[in-house]
């Protein structure tokens, strides 16, 4: 794919590193100079673009720009426990649990089983993404409170069904789903709005033809590890036909497991 990436004046040098990378993942990138990226400067560019400037690489449209900003959701992390949150009840996160997130996003949930203490293999297709992800980890790194915590998630550019359908390098103990673009329930039913951030990552996703449910992937999930977890909206259908032996009620959201006992 082509994208352009608009470098802020003094930043050249910083993003040399990650224009070899997009490069390496099959992104072209035309660039273009900036002396400032402000908000004035995102709203006379509404078209897609890549940015690096004083808070790194970062994905822009419509005016907005947005980036898995993992050093940013501190605050929601030091208040996580494996109590209090249902992802790690529903995953059953225990010290060096192994996990297997094949629809990575913007690695949220993995950033927070990872700091729960769970080693996270994150998933992602997409070039772009997948080097934003990169991106945020790398920062992160630097950060104190978080260096240990990334150190044990694990970023490949890989397609998801195709990594499950080949003999997993690793044993999971949980694959873990969060099909970004859930399928509405029906047309006459009003949609929420989706937020700011997955409206861009929407675009960017469906200009490439890359979005992906998750229904193809539940069942070679459930082929290789005991305990698939899927996150859906509260009051969404399941991903597939097959119903879930359990499952976790939030306000806006649920999580719905599958258990299997593996045949060695």
């Amino acid at each position: 794919m082509q994208l352009d990436v608009w470098l802020a004046a003094g930043f050249e040098q910083q993003a040399q590193p990650w224009l070899a990378q997009l490069a390496e993942a099959g992104v072209q990138c035309t660039i273009q100079q900036a002396d400032q990226i402000n908000a004035r400067h995102l709203r006379l560019n509404p078209d897609m673009a890549l940015i690096y400037d004083q808070d790194g690489l970062s994905l822009a449209a419509n005016g907005m720009k947005i980036q898995p900003d993992w050093v940013g959701q501190l605050s929601r992390l030091k208040r996580a426990g494996k109590k209090n949150e249902l992802i790690a009840r529903a995953c059953h996160i225990e010290d060096k649990s192994t996990v297997l997130d094949c629809t990575a996003g913007l690695g949220h949930d993995a950033l927070l089983l990872a700091w729960l203490g769970a080693q996270v293999h994150l998933l992602e297709r997409h070039p772009v993404l997948y080097v934003l992800l990169c991106a945020s980890q790398q920062q992160a790194s630097q950060h104190a409170a978080l260096a240990g915590v990334v150190s044990h998630m694990h970023i490949v550019h890989t397609d998801a069904l195709h990594y499950l359908q080949q003999p997993p390098p690793t044993q999971f103990d949980v694959v873990y789903l969060d099909p970004m673009f859930p399928k509405p329930e029906s047309a006459d039913k009003k949609q929420a709005q989706v937020k700011k951030d997955m409206q861009i990552l929407h675009q960017l996703l469906s200009d490439n033809a890359i979005i992906d449910l998750g229904e193809n992937l539940l069942p070679f999930a459930r082929q290789i590890a005991p305990r698939v977890v899927v996150k859906r909206p509260r009051h969404a259908r399941f991903l597939t036909s097959d119903t879930p032996q359990h499952q976790w009620m939030g306000d806006a959201c649920r999580f719905d497991a599958y258990f299997q006992v593996l045949q060695d």
